[in-house]
């Protein structure tokens, strides 16, 4: 098989790093990837979101199947313009993709399907919402409507904030179009939870579940980004119910069905473990990233068989199934992120940390300069380790995070500590 994957950070990689350990893969291109994924791929110089580009390569190359993983191009029809032309490809078509392109869709979704999910409010008028906040208890979640990398969600603890909150949203315009609408909503308390699953439309096979760590800062302080770290402990990453499957995951992908186009790719719910249960906080249409680094690793089915068994509606024939093991991603940052940071800062170290057992650096926002890789991207590398025992997991990570060095370099030191304390 010839495999085309669309994307260009670490998920990307760690998709591309596990293809190329299946004995049916021949040939993995990667667009537009990064110094990562062109050790174990072929980048391409097209953009994940020029969906002209991408078909026309995929049916110049004959490729065999495609792997989307940001949302962007998923939401934009990419798999709608290439099924049109009889291509394969593993990812929700655009109605699908639209319960992570609208927060107001996904919840509507939710209430719908009865998922078990905060109470919430849409708006598309600043002056309501305000109208709104002044009758409410606080801490509130306020969220933009559109996609926004992970950072469009605020916590807002009063009224003050949260008014000022919607001004940024709707009035400033910080997130673009994204803000257009809001979602307003209860906040829930108690430890996170990413479960991804695999899906054919009739099938809903879930992953490992992970718990990603969105602030900055260790003790979870600052700025929420795009993911710091993530770990996965088998079987009890942290403490879910047994199955959400038919709570959460089940009756999203039938309700999603009845809109008369079938989910095909991943599911991923974003869970709040709570003192009345589990609650389902959004959903996104794709691979998480850095949940992808720490399940990839884990990982013992083929998959190009997952994928090829999802795009034929065949999963329920296919055995998945996970390592007995624990894993670990640090992601390295550059200075500034999640705001504005420099780029082109030199990476050393990559060689030495990749040598030390069960580690694996996957590339996040790297580029190759006169042969040198240096930083491209605010997330730059998610280092990542497996260990029979957490512990051993995680003492690996960190000493592979020691031996890489660039300008402005940071990281939390605190990932995976709440496994630490319940072990």
């Amino acid at each position: 098989m010839k495999i085309l994957v669309v994307g260009s950070g670490g998920r990307e990689h760690a998709l591309c790093w596990k293809l190329a350990q299946s004995p049916q893969v021949l040939k993995i291109f990667c667009a537009p990837g990064n110094a990562g994924t062109a050790r174990v791929a072929e980048n391409v110089p097209i953009a994940a979101d020029d969906i002209e580009g991408l078909r026309h390569f995929a049916e110049h190359q004959a490729v065999d199947l495609t792997v989307v993983g940001p949302e962007r191009p998923l939401i934009a029809g990419l798999v709608d313009a290439f099924e049109a032309k009889g291509l394969r490809v593993f990812g929700p078509s655009r109605e699908p993709a639209l319960i992570e392109g609208s927060k107001a869709y996904a919840k509507e979704l939710m209430r719908r399907a009865n998922i078990p999910t905060a109470d919430f409010e849409v708006f598309d008028d600043a002056a309501r919402a305000r109208d709104y906040l002044r009758g409410q208890q606080f801490p509130l979640v306020i969220k933009v409507d559109g996609i926004a990398q992970g950072k469009g969600v605020v916590v807002a603890q009063d009224l003050a904030e949260a008014e000022a909150t919607v001004s940024a949203f709707m009035e400033q315009r910080i997130f673009g179009e994204s803000g257009d609408r809001i979602v307003i909503e209860e906040h829930l308390a108690g430890e996170e939870a990413s479960v991804m699953a695999f899906c054919d439309g009739d099938t809903v096979v879930p992953m490992i579940a992970i718990q990603d760590h969105k602030r900055v800062f260790d003790g979870d302080r600052g700025p929420n980004t795009g993911g710091m770290g993530a770990y996965a402990v088998h079987a009890r990453t942290p403490a879910l119910p047994d199955d959400l499957t038919p709570t959460m995951l089940r009756p999203a992908v039938d309700a999603l069905r009845d809109t008369g186009i079938a989910d095909r790719g991943v599911l991923f719910a974003g869970v709040m473990l709570t003192a009345d249960g589990p609650r389902c906080l959004e959903f996104n249409c794709r691979f998480g990233d850095p949940e992808t680094q720490v399940a990839m690793p884990l990982l013992e089915t083929d998959l190009a068989d997952i994928f090829c068994a999802a795009v034929d509606v065949d999963l329920e024939k296919m055995p998945i199934h996970f390592a007995h093991r624990s894993a670990i991603c640090v992601v390295m940052a550059s200075s500034g992120y999640p705001g504005a940071y420099e780029t082109g800062k030199p990476i050393s170290g990559l060689e030495a940390a990749s040598a030390l057992d069960a580690v694996a650096v996957f590339h996040a926002g790297t580029g190759e300069r006169d042969g040198q890789t240096v930083t491209e991207g605010g997330r730059v590398l998610g280092v990542t380790a497996t260990g029979e025992t957490f512990d051993e997991a995680r003492e690996r990570c960190y000493a592979a995070v020691r031996r890489i060095q660039f300008e402005g370099a940071h990281y939390r030191t605190d990932i995976g500590q709440r496994a630490q304390a319940k072990s």
